[in-house]
């Protein structure tokens, strides 16, 4: 599978924060959700990507050009929802899609017209008099209406009602169903990433700590409890991201690990180990884990 986005060794620093070492794989046709709490480097990453800052050192391509020298083929076919609105808000509605319009020869019209119903959305209301639950859905119509085969989406429904988020989320997949686009979709919310996304990668303190299919990430990530912990050896076959004494009971240890499979509690039961019980995790609880063990490592 080729990647719509590709990122190697990345280097970006402006005063004391840094993005070192940052790779990054968007394969084509997925929906990449990008995790992270805030101020980790996710929207300097986005603003990276489409040519907005300029990195001091790795590479960058996105569509299969260079960036930043490819930049303008890469914006032709790419829309964006940047975490902050970029809409005049003297214009009306009709006046904003007008002027958005001018700049894409691929602009569908009626593709406009019909979220524009679809949003309950007025062509003749002033965009500065929207609500923020309007202005996301506006922003949400002027991607969509590019006809881009990427979206890059920078929180987009931060801070939005639950119906809205709905309605932006459901517009967005229909989209990606039916023209086989690649999303990049950068949020702290992550109960809304775990509904959406095939691809995951986590970020934390400009390090990429994480990057995985979405379901090898809920599903390879457990809480193992031990009455008689196994000794860890180079075979062991998952990796281990934390060790603690077990807070129920206080005897034997709880294990975080990473790379699970199912076959794998046999091969534990039948070696020096006691595998009491083994504990799924939420996308949340593996992010917060993740973080923790991240942060550890760096103190």
């Amino acid at each position: 599978m080729s990647n719509a986005i590709e990122v190697r060794e990345l280097l970006y620093q402006v005063k004391t924060f840094e993005i070192r070492d940052f790779t990054l794989n968007v394969p084509s046709g997925s929906i990449y959700g990008f995790l992270g709490p805030n101020g980790c480097g996710k929207t300097t990453t986005i603003q990276l990507l489409l040519g907005l800052r300029r990195a001091r050192g790795g590479s960058i391509s996105v569509l299969g050009h260079a960036v930043p020298r490819g930049v303008t083929r890469v914006l032709a076919r790419t829309g964006y929802v940047p975490e902050h609105p970029h809409l005049y808000p003297n214009l009306t509605v009709d006046e904003s899609l007008q002027y958005h319009a001018a700049f894409y020869p691929g602009w569908d019209r009626d593709r406009a017209k019909g979220m524009l119903s679809r949003f309950d959305l007025r062509g003749s209301q002033a965009v500065g008099r929207l609500s923020k639950g309007e202005t996301g859905k506006l922003l949400v119509l002027v991607a969509l209406a590019q006809m881009p085969e990427l979206l890059v989406l920078d929180e987009p429904t931060d801070g939005l009602d639950p119906v809205v988020r709905r309605d932006v989320m459901t517009a967005l997949l229909d989209y990606v169903s039916e023209h086989k686009a690649t999303v990049f979709v950068s949020s702290h919310l992550v109960h809304e990433l775990e509904r959406a996304c095939d691809w995951i990668g986590v970020m934390d303190r400009g390090r990429m700590v994480v990057e995985m299919p979405m379901q090898s990430f809920k599903r390879g990530i457990k809480r193992l409890r031990f009455t008689q912990p196994p000794a860890l050896t180079q075979e062991t076959p998952f990796e281990v991201l934390s060790r603690s004494a077990a807070e129920s009971t206080g005897l034997g240890e709880e294990w975080l690990v990473s790379g699970w499979e199912p076959a794998m509690a046999q091969a534990l039961e039948s070696g020096s180990g006691a595998l009491r019980e083994i504990v799924d995790m939420d996308l949340e609880e593996s992010f917060v884990a993740l973080l923790s063990r991240s942060r550890a490592s760096l103190s």
